[in-house]
């Protein structure tokens, strides 16, 4: 995606405001402590995270406490599930008989829910960042390994066999022309994976953690906070929609040759 698309896509949010005016209107009305008003939870959102120094960007202790560490966990098992995913994805690509091998156990992996593995992480790493690296990995590289695949597996013969006729040795082929035709296909894994390692780092941290966003979302359920539950929910919401911003502007510099080869079709 461009800046300019991007730029675009962020000029008609203009429904958020309308959202938020019914959101607070419907809430004044009904008075429910279970669904605070959008300017109470923005309130707490201030109180909790940003009304620190401006030597620290107005960031609180609290904050510092719960985002640093769960970024840290959502990037570390996003970059390891993502360096797998992709690794395996090639080998299964370029290889039918592995694929066929294979086949079973990646349709029988990517199945599984990872909360259900927690037992048997806790097993393996015992309570900690390890567990929680193992749940995010786990659920995060099946987008990326399976559409790495698929996009090293479909590359268009023609260019293959030009790619022969000139000579090129298989780590050439490789490099010159299956990893760019696949490099669109890749990508749409790393969106997708990136969206669920953000669920996921919830997941691990609502699990045996002492910190982190879910952590403090689970504190703030188990003592009725109702407006610090929906200030961690509208937080984690607004991640999710700068990270996906994020990547797509990533994605638009370092595929902008795939776009205008596109356009030109």
């Amino acid at each position: 995606m461009t800046r300019r698309s991007l730029l675009s896509r962020l000029a008609g949010l203009w429904i958020v405001p309308v959202v938020l005016v019914l959101w607070e209107l419907a809430t004044r009305f009904a008075e429910q402590p279970y669904f605070p008003s959008p300017s109470s939870i923005a309130v707490r959102i201030q109180e909790l995270w940003f009304s620190g120094p401006l030597s620290r960007v107005l960031l609180t202790d609290d904050a510092i406490d719960a985002f640093a560490p769960s970024l840290g966990r959502l990037f570390a098992g996003w970059i390891l599930a993502s360096l797998a995913g992709i690794l395996l994805g090639v080998a299964i690509g370029r290889s039918a008989k592995l694929a066929d091998y294979l086949d079973p156990m990646l349709q029988f992996g990517r199945a599984i829910p990872p909360p259900l593995l927690v037992p048997i992480f806790f097993a393996l790493f015992q309570i900690g960042t390890a567990t929680q690296l193992a749940i995010i990995v786990f659920g995060v590289i099946w987008p990326v390994l399976l559409n790495t695949a698929d996009g090293c597996r479909t590359v268009d013969r023609q260019y293959l066999e030009t790619a022969r006729v000139f000579g090129f040795t298989r780590t050439d082929v490789l490099w010159r022309v299956v990893l760019p035709a696949a490099t669109p296909k890749i990508f749409a894994g790393l969106r997708l994976s990136l969206s669920l390692a953000l669920i996921l780092m919830v997941v691990s941290e609502l699990i045996g953690s002492t910190s982190g966003i879910g952590y403090g979302l689970l504190t703030a359920q188990q003592n009725f906070l109702f407006v610090d539950v929906w200030a961690y929910i509208v937080l984690l919401g607004v991640l999710g929609f700068l990270l996906n911003a994020s990547f797509l502007l990533l994605e638009g510099r370092i595929l902008a040759w795939h776009h205008r080869a596109r356009r030109t079709i």
